[in-house]
């Protein structure tokens, strides 16, 4: 028996998948483009990346699952999504987009959306992309492009074709990676005044918290590098709460596999509710040390409320400290000196594309670079 018979079907998927992307990559790399569908498939290709970029995510994942599952085994009936779908060529498309495609998104930027199961969300949970079930469907626009494009490969019922229109997709799947991939240009050098205003630039427009985070924990992971403050610098993603992650605070500093310091990142200004809640949670897991990186400082209405909150808390041993990032940051990018700076700036783009921040902060940021 030969191994790749040996081989499950969702590792045969896989490994079909990475033979195909990287004859793609080869064909871009060595600019030898040419579209695996000749010029009179115009409409289908025009359909294959509307789909792609469907405003409905779990849509994106479509094409590549269906087609990649029909292209290794041409018996399969490419419109089906469960096995309980009465006809010939049924199967768990879900298998294959969440063990072969999911995986395969998260190596390339995300460039399909970054969902973790596609085909649990609503729109896919019926037992196959077909007019039956439009009715189901919110965006009914882009499910029956969906269906042109199945039911076209499924009704040629061609091998070669099959193969060729998966071919097609990861052209623009390739092509799609423009959008999403970003290059910082980092600065050899930088001064103090140069960094300073290029953070207030990056955080002169609201983003729900996301860019005010990177930053600060790019900040507080520089630090951890160049002084040794801390073993490790943790972080959730900005859109996941404290609670549900098992984390106290939006950034966590650990010394001696101890949490030594919290910080809470507020791209508005701190609330005495903010402040209560914090305190509560650092006193359950016995934390001294808290700063709250609120960038428009603290809230009016409550302000004598929480500066005699802040004193009372220190008599009772915990440390209190409420700052904005400009100040806070100012006189360590001093300490860090020009090495620090960039080594700082560098880590900024790590964070934003290991937290999945928004396309439009990467690219903001990576804009900003390139003006110094």
């Amino acid at each position: 028996m030969s191994e790749e018979s040996k081989l499950t079907f969702k590792e045969k998927c896989k490994q079909y998948l990475f033979e195909r992307w990287d004859y793609i990559l080869h064909m871009f790399d060595h600019e030898e483009i040419k579209e695996p569908l000749s010029n009179a498939e115009v409409e289908l290709k025009k359909i294959i990346k509307e789909c792609l970029t469907s405003r409905t995510k779990s849509y994106r994942y479509v094409l590549p699952t269906q087609l990649l599952s029909k292209s290794v085994d041409h018996s399969l009936n490419c419109t089906s999504l469960q096995v309980g779908h009465e006809s010939p060529g049924s199967f768990d498309a879900r298998t294959i987009a969440h063990y072969v495609i999911v995986p395969f998104d998260n190596d390339n930027h995300d460039v399909l959306g970054g969902s973790k199961e596609p085909y649990v969300n609503n729109p896919l949970r019926c037992p196959a992309v077909s007019v039956i079930y439009r009715d189901r469907q919110r965006n009914k626009g882009d499910w029956d492009k969906l269906i042109f494009v199945l039911n076209k490969v499924q009704n040629q019922n061609n091998e070669s074709y099959t193969r060729k229109v998966f071919d097609q997709i990861l052209f623009e799947i390739h092509k799609l990676l423009d959008s999403v991939r970003v290059i910082y240009p980092i600065p050899s050098r930088i001064s103090l005044k140069q960094t300073v205003i290029l953070l207030e630039e990056f955080l002169s427009e609201r983003s729900g918290g996301s860019r005010l985070e990177a930053i600060a924990t790019a900040l507080f992971r520089t630090i951890s590098d160049k002084f040794n403050l801390f073993d490790e610098v943790r972080r959730e993603k900005i859109n996941v709460a404290d609670v549900s992650s098992g984390m106290v605070a939006d950034i966590e500093c650990y010394l001696n596999k101890r949490i030594a310091l919290l910080v809470e990142v507020k791209d508005r200004s701190l609330s005495l509710i903010q402040l209560n809640a914090k305190i509560d949670s650092a006193r359950s897991k016995q934390i001294k040390e808290i700063l709250f990186m609120a960038q428009n400082g603290i809230e009016d209405s409550n302000r004598s409320e929480i500066e005699t909150k802040i004193a009372q808390e220190f008599t009772s041993g915990q440390n209190i400290y409420v700052t904005d990032l400009s100040h806070f940051a100012e006189g360590i990018l001093i300490i860090l000196g020009e090495n620090g700076r960039v080594d700082f700036l560098k880590k900024i783009g790590l964070e934003l594309d290991s937290s999945k921040s928004p396309i439009k902060d990467r690219k903001t940021w990576a804009a900003l670079l390139r003006k110094i």
